[in-house]
C-alpha cells in the first residue's frame, strides 16, 4: 500500500489531477483509464485537505492538499484470481415482479463495482440480464442496491427494479422488518464443545480495529463508545463426524462482518475464514468463506404481501446423511 500527497498549484478538477499525477507516479505502468480513476475515487481512497471525497468531478482549489491510498496490484492488475465467471440468468433469479428482484449470489463475486476495471460484480450482472430481457430500451435499466454480501459469501440479495420503491425498502431495512436468515459451518477453535440444538445469541458493539491500509477487520466490544450495536441469533443444527458444526444465524442487525465476527468471538470461526482465525477450509469448494444468505422474509412495498425467499444450499453447507 502506498499513501501519496500532493498539494496544487492550479484549479482543476480531482480526476483530472489524479490521471495525470498517476501516470506520473507510475511511468512504466500502461496509464490508468478515466473510469478507473473514477472507481478509486468513489471507493474513498482520496482525501482533500484532510476530508476523504468521493466525487470525481471534485473542483480542486490553488494549494488544495490530496492524499490518495493506493494499492498498485490492484490499481494495474484487472482480475482477481478467484473472481467467477458468472452471468446471471433465470436459474439464479429467486424472485422477480415488476419492482423487485432477489437473485442467488455465487461466492467469489463483489457485490457492486469495485476500482479494478473490468472487474465483473452482481449489480453489473442483474443490470444484463434486466437489459437482455428488455432490449429495446435504449439505457441501461435500474437496479438499485439494498444490501450488500461479502465477496466470498452466496445466497440471496436484494435489488429493486424502479426507485419509487428504495424509500419503503430503506425503511424496511432501518426498522428491521426483514428476517435475513444465513447458515454457516464452523470449526471449533480451542477446547470448546457447543451442544448440537442450542439457541443463543451474541451481542455488543463493532467497529474497525485494522488499519484502512489492510484487510478490513472488526473487533466486538462490550462498552456502547465503542462502535456500533450489533446483535445475532444462533442456533446449532448439528455435528458431523469430522468436527464440523452447522449453524443457522439471524440478524438483528446488518454491520459489516457481524456473523464472522460474533462465531469467531464465541470460538467457532468459519471454515475458511482466516481473517477471524480460521484454520480449516473445504479446498474442493475454492477454500471460500463458509456462509451463505439462505433466506430473506418481508412484506412486499407494494402489496404488504408477505415474501418469503429462500436460497438453496451450496456444497458442504449439509450435513452428509448416513
Amino acid at each position: 500500500m502506498i499513501i501519496k500527497e500532493w498539494t496544487t498549484n492550479k484549479k482543476n478538477r480531482l480526476d483530472l489531477f489524479l490521471r495525470d499525477e498517476l501516470k506520473n507516479l507510475f511511468p512504466d505502468e500502461k496509464p490508468l483509464s478515466n473510469s478507473k480513476i473514477r472507481r478509486l475515487i468513489i471507493s474513498g481512497a482520496v482525501s482533500v485537505n484532510n476530508r476523504q471525497c468521493r466525487i470525481p468531478a471534485f473542483e480542486l482549489q490553488v494549494s488544495s492538499r490530496i492524499t490518495a491510498r493506493l494499492d498498485k496490484e490492484k490499481l494495474f492488475y484487472e482480475k482477481e484470481t478467484h473472481d467467477v465467471d458468472f452471468v446471471l440468468t433465470e436459474k439464479d433469479v429467486l424472485f422477480e415482479d415488476d419492482c423487485l428482484i432477489i437473485v442467488n449470489k455465487p461466492a467469489f463475486l463483489p457485490t457492486e463495482e469495485t476500482i479494478v476495471e473490468g472487474r465483473k460484480n452482481l449489480h453489473q450482472c442483474v443490470v444484463d440480464y434486466l437489459w437482455q430481457k428488455n432490449p429495446s430500451l435504449r439505457n441501461p435499466p435500474y437496479a438499485g442496491i439494498m444490501h450488500r454480501l461479502d465477496l466470498e459469501s452466496s445466497g440471496a440479495i436484494l435489488f429493486t427494479k424502479s426507485r419509487s420503491v428504495n424509500p419503503q425498502i430503506h425503511k424496511i431495512f432501518e426498522e428491521r422488518n426483514i428476517k435475513k436468515l444465513y447458515r454457516a459451518v464452523a470449526f471449533p477453535k480451542g477446547k470448546i464443545s457447543p451442544v448440537v440444538g442450542e439457541h443463543f445469541t451474541v451481542e455488543g458493539y463493532m467497529k474497525r480495529i485494522s488499519k484502512k491500509s489492510e484487510a478490513c477487520r472488526m473487533g466486538l466490544f462490550s462498552d456502547s463508545r465503542e462502535g456500533l450495536f450489533s446483535s445475532t441469533d444462533f442456533t446449532l443444527l448439528g455435528k458431523d463426524k469430522a468436527g464440523f458444526y452447522y449453524v443457522q444465524a439471524e440478524l438483528n442487525t446488518g454491520r459489516t462482518h457481524q456473523i464472522r465476527l460474533h462465531m469467531s468471538s464465541l470460538g467457532l470461526p468459519l471454515v475458511g475464514d482466516e481473517l477471524y482465525g480460521s484454520a480449516k477450509s473445504f479446498p474442493d469448494n475454492g477454500g471460500r468463506i463458509m456462509l451463505h444468505s439462505s433466506l430473506l422474509e418481508f412484506n412486499h412495498p407494494v402489496s404488504g404481501e408477505l415474501l418469503s425467499v429462500k436460497a438453496p444450499l451450496p456444497l458442504h453447507f449439509e450435513m452428509e446423511k448416513n
